[in-house]
Parts: C-alpha cells; sequence; structure tokens
C-alpha cells in the first residue's frame, strides 16, 4: 500500500499514530487513488479522535474500509425509484485541437457561454470538436479564461513541473495552517458521540471539495448551513451533497444580504470558501475583516490552482486540475490510450474534502485549548502533487462489487424521493457519522441559525 497518510499526518500536525484499514483492491488507477481515499479520509477520523482525546483524556480507535471510501469518493447515494440529473453539461469533456488535447468545463451555464463566445454558438459535441480542432490548445485555454470560462490544456508532468504555475504549487504545503492571535471563548455542547454539537458552520463552497467537508461535519453533529447566491444550481450533485446540511440563498453583492451574512457570521464557529482566491477580498471580507466579524473564527478556504504564482485566481475543477498537473496525460500512457485517461473520479475534490474537514477539527482541538481561532488553506493542485508524487502503482485487484449489505438501513427522505446511503466509511469508537438532515434542494431553508 502506498504510504499517503504520512506527509498527511504531517501536513495536519496529527500524531504519526497507524490507522486501520480493511479490505482489499483498489481502483483501476495509474495513480494510488483507493490509499488517497483511505488516507484522506482516515486523517479526518484521527482529526476527530485528537478532538474527543482533547475533551475526554480517552482516545477512540479509528479504522477505514478501503471499498467505501473508493466508493465515497464516486458517490454515497443510491437512489429508490428515481435518478440524479447528469453531471455533465453535454458539450463538457477533453477534445482534440491542432496540436494536442484541451477539456472544456461547461457545467455552469455562463462557463459553457464563455467558451461558446470563443468558439461561436454549437448544438452538440461533434461541432465543438470541428471548432477545437482549429485552435492550438495553449491559445485556446487562454482565449476561454480570459473570457471568463473553464479550460485546461493537457500538460505532462514535466511540462507542469517547468510551469511557473506548477513551480508556485512546489512551493505551497499541502495545508497552509495559522493560528491567530485573537482570542474566543466559545464552547460547544459536544460529547463523545456528537463531538461537534453546537458547532455552527457557515459554508460558502460548491460542487465537490468543500462540500464533502462540510458534509462530514454534519455527520459529527455540526450545525451546517449552506449559503448559495440567487443564481447558482449544480442538480447533478446537490443530493449528493447536501446531506445534514440546511441550506439558503443570499446575494453578498447587495447591502441586505451582506447584513444577514455577517450577522450569521458572527456566531459561526468555522467558516468554508471555496471562491477564487482573492474573491471574498473582492467583496470586502478580507482574512482580517473575517477575524474582527467573528473572533476566534475557523477559516477553511480551498481554491483549484493553489494561493501563489500566475495562476491563484484562477477558476478551476477537479478535472481540469487533473489535465494541467500531467494525472490525465500519465493515465494515456498508462492505458496506451490515444485520448487523455483521469482518474476514476474526482478524487483530488473528495481527498482535499476530507483535508479540509481534518484541519477544521484540528483548529478546533486548538481552539479548545488556546481559545484562538486559526486559518488553513489548501488547493486541488496542492493534492494532486501529493497523489502524483506517490508514485505509480502496479495494477491490483479489483474491488470487491457493492452489495446491497453496504447500504445504511434507514431510508432517507429526500427531497427527490426516497434514498439509501452507502455505510459510513470510517468508523471512529463511540463517535458514529450519522446524518439528522436529509438531502434537499438549494435554497429550501431561511438564512438563520
Amino acid at each position: 500500500m502506498t504510504d499517503l497518510l504520512t506527509p498527511i499526518q504531517a501536513a495536519l500536525d496529527l500524531p504519526p499514530t497507524p490507522l486501520t484499514v480493511t479490505e482489499a483492491g483498489a481502483l483501476p488507477s495509474t495513480f494510488a487513488v483507493t490509499d488517497l481515499a483511505s488516507a484522506s479520509i482516515g486523517a479526518a477520523g484521527q482529526a476527530v479522535a485528537q478532538l474527543v482525546l482533547a475533551m475526554t483524556g480517552r482516545l477512540p480507535a479509528v479504522s477505514v474500509d478501503r471499498r467505501l471510501a473508493s466508493f465515497w469518493f464516486s458517490s454515497s447515494l443510491r437512489p429508490v425509484g428515481w435518478q440524479t440529473p447528469p453531471l455533465w453539461d453535454p458539450v463538457a469533456g477533453d477534445y482534440a485541437s491542432a496540436d494536442g488535447w484541451i477539456r472544456l468545463h461547461t457545467n455552469a451555464p455562463h462557463h459553457r457561454a464563455a467558451a461558446e463566445q470563443v468558439l461561436g454558438k454549437v448544438a452538440d459535441r461533434a461541432e465543438m470538436a470541428s471548432k477545437v480542432a482549429a485552435w492550438s490548445a495553449a491559445e485556446l485555454e487562454q482565449a476561454i479564461v480570459d473570457a471568463g470560462g473553464c479550460a485546461a490544456q493537457m500538460r505532462s508532468w514535466q511540462a507542469w513541473q517547468q510551469h511557473p504555475q506548477g513551480l508556485a504549487v512546489n512551493a505551497e504545503p499541502l495545508v497552509q495552517r495559522q493560528t491567530f492571535a485573537t482570542t474566543t471563548a466559545k464552547t460547544w455542547t459536544g460529547s463523545v458521540a456528537r463531538p461537534l454539537a453546537g458547532i455552527k458552520v457557515l459554508d460558502l463552497t460548491r460542487v465537490l471539495a468543500g462540500p464533502v467537508a462540510s458534509r462530514f461535519l454534519a455527520g459529527l453533529g455540526a450545525d451546517v448551513l449552506r449559503i448559495d447566491s440567487p443564481t447558482w444550481n449544480e442538480p447533478g450533485v446537490v443530493p449528493e451533497m447536501t446531506l445534514g446540511k440546511r441550506c439558503a440563498r443570499l446575494d453578498l453583492k447587495a447591502p441586505e444580504g451582506r447584513q444577514v451574512f455577517e450577522a450569521l457570521l458572527k456566531d459561526a464557529d468555522i467558516l468554508f470558501h471555496g471562491y477564487r482566491a482573492d474573491a471574498l477580498e473582492q467583496l470586502g471580507y478580507s482574512a482580517a475583516e473575517l477575524q474582527s466579524i467573528a473572533p476566534g473564527l475557523i477559516d477553511v478556504s480551498l481554491n483549484a490552482y493553489g494561493w501563489s504564482g500566475p495562476w491563484r485566481n484562477r477558476r478551476g475543477f477537479d478535472s481540469l486540475v487533473q489535465m494541467s498537473s500531467g494525472i490525465a496525460d500519465a493515465g494515456m500512457a498508462w492505458k496506451h490510450a490515444d485520448k487523455p485517461v483521469p482518474l476514476p473520479l474526482q478524487a483530488l475534490d473528495h481527498a482535499t474534502g476530507y483535508l479540509m474537514a481534518a484541519s477544521a477539527i484540528q483548529a478546533l482541538s486548538e481552539r479548545l485549548k488556546s481559545g484562538r481561532g486559526g486559518s488553513a488553506q489548501l488547493s486541488l493542485a496542492r493534492t494532486a502533487k501529493l497523489l502524483v508524487e506517490a508514485g505509480q502503482v502496479p495494477e491490483q485487484v479489483a474491488l470487491r462489487a457493492e452489495e446491497p449489505g453496504d447500504q445504511g438501513l434507514v431510508v432517507e427522505q429526500t427531497a427527490w424521493g426516497q434514498a439509501h446511503r452507502l455505510l459510513a466509511p470510517v468508523t471512529i469508537s463511540g463517535t458514529p457519522l450519522q446524518w439528522d438532515l436529509p438531502a434537499g434542494e438549494l435554497g429550501s431553508h431561511r438564512p438563520q441559525w
């Protein structure tokens, strides 16, 4: 098994304790994707164990199921008699350019509009392919980014190592942690069974990594309030990602929206955000301003391409970072394929999400001891570096197929119909992961605690 746990523990300042891992097999990939799933989820479990130790003096045992961890990295929801909407826009995907490959990310309507502003309106993939073929990959990537869209040229790991952004990411830690000078007397009502009961989490994140983090915290009893803009939607992932949360809408560009947001922030213990690096700052919410509104706040943020370098404010998603950082190129060589071969699932998103959750819980342990808030910054590109540098792995036996016994007994009454959830991938003795609220629509609650 590839040891990804040790560098994760070091990045989070977790004691280097062993982790019990059960089940055999791995997802099909040239990279250690199942090991990454086990290590990131396991580290989040170990962070919970350290918090319970700080609260009670007793250290719970933690174990991870490799199969379930791999399944959760794809989806945990099993609808009964209905289907989740498709994850991808019809024209999103990889295209051959005049000199290589490029991926277009068009899931959000405004991102598709940006691509079509550059390439012209298209009816389908075939029409898009003929337009992309005339461009060089680098020029098209830049043109779409300049138009406010999302695209990534396929680069090799070697090319990424020489790219100014690749060099910047190399110099960053996996988790950039900081403890603040301001202290707070905040306490909470947590117990061993529900260690985060009474903790308020304000979640401004979207799509996958951040929502994975807040979903994990909700499973430990946290009060999670997700805030989306009035127009945002991501129908393909909402049933998967809103488990355990209340979801409201606010316009942070409008005075009344800002007023409500600041009132919510005052009472928040943890803030998750995943906008571009400077987006909250541009709205007037710098790190210092957040701390002055909410002394002792734990401020956890992520972006796609890292926190320094020329692309720090570039829009990006897991599938794009896989193209930029050499992962899709290495997969193509491994498969002897004639097109990019990404990871079998959005592993950068999910792993970064569990690292965000672990960072927040570690910061809570620190706040319990010192009263001080803290921050953590993570990026998909830095998680990609962790995976790539762990090396390519020999082919392993496949995971045992999913079976009905992998699902929990409770029927979840989601907003779309009944569903089952897979059993939790991590076991923390005395602290079961359980969610009090079923998955619901974005904007289905009021913006209040």
